[in-house]
């Protein structure tokens, strides 16, 4: 079974193959594709309409969903990657051997957030933002200037402490451990850790930061802790629901996975 790592034990090797196959899929214009998509169902999802990727109780297998494709596609470079994820209640600092020259680079200078350092510098050429809210060209990072302190363990405990999925009105308003972790109620876990991050990953057009895979595999393996801790709390809402994904219906822009479909991740990774 394939295992997806905590990017602090990734062998040297490891990182430099993740790497290049993520400057290959956005050389071959490829990752700009994954960009697009997340971007249009961050605009197109609401509160009060149709939500899918967020906001809503999909915002988990959407996103399961949406790594294992993006992972599918660094492999079909290098068979051997799985993405790695980012522990961020323990690699809590821009220091953090994540934000190193041979992994993903640092910090954004502070006149422009522009990242200077890294693979994905605007300097090595590589990392131009094709698809971006605004003029700038370049990636941009600002660690810890939109909000101090990325998400602790104490609150992670206390979401996974939650013992129903989701709850009506299936939004940005329902107290529940979906909504909890997604962060529009309680501790903030999931979006606080983008607005610590600044920069592209504030925006619908986050997946220009690769950070982003990282950060969504640790929500996913959350969803997979709260899972084993919770087995008899499943997925809701189990029937047809106005305007959000039931446990077996579709979910686009693909239109032939359903959540329930995506609950068991041992069918395609384990966490290590």
């Amino acid at each position: 079974m394939a295992v997806r790592k905590n990017q602090a034990d990734l062998t040297a090797t490891e990182k430099r193959n993740f790497v290049d196959a993520v400057l290959e899929l956005k050389r071959s214009g490829r990752y700009d594709e994954f960009i697009s998509t997340h971007n249009a169902f961050i605009i197109g999802d609401t509160d009060d309409g149709e939500r899918t990727g967020h906001r809503s109780p999909s915002f988990l297998p959407w996103h399961r969903r949406f790594l294992l494709q993006f992972e599918q596609a660094l492999q079909s470079i290098t068979p051997s990657v799985m993405l790695p994820y980012w522990d961020w209640t323990v690699d809590r600092t821009p220091r953090s051997s994540l934000w190193a020259d041979d992994f993903l680079g640092g910090d954004g200078r502070s006149s422009d957030g522009r990242v200077t350092s890294g693979p994905f510098a605007f300097t090595s050429g590589k990392w131009p933002m094709n698809i971006r809210v605004d003029g700038r060209t370049f990636l941009r990072r600002s660690l810890g200037a939109g909000v101090r302190e990325l998400p602790t363990r104490a609150e992670v405990d206390r979401v996974l402490a939650l013992t129903v999925y989701d709850a009506a009105p299936w939004n940005s308003s329902s107290d529940s451990f979906r909504n909890n972790v997604e962060g529009w109620r309680g501790p903030n876990l999931h979006n606080r850790v983008h607005v610590w991050v600044g920069g592209q990953m504030t925006t619908g057009a986050s997946p220009n930061d690769p950070v982003f895979w990282l950060h969504h595999c640790f929500i996913d393996k959350l969803w997979a802790d709260w899972q084993r801790m919770h087995p008899k709390s499943g997925y809701l809402p189990t029937g047809s629901t106005p305007n959000v994904v039931g446990l077996h219906d579709t979910m686009k822009p693909w239109n032939d996975v359903t959540p329930a479909d995506l609950l068991d991740h041992t069918k395609f990774y384990t966490y290590g």
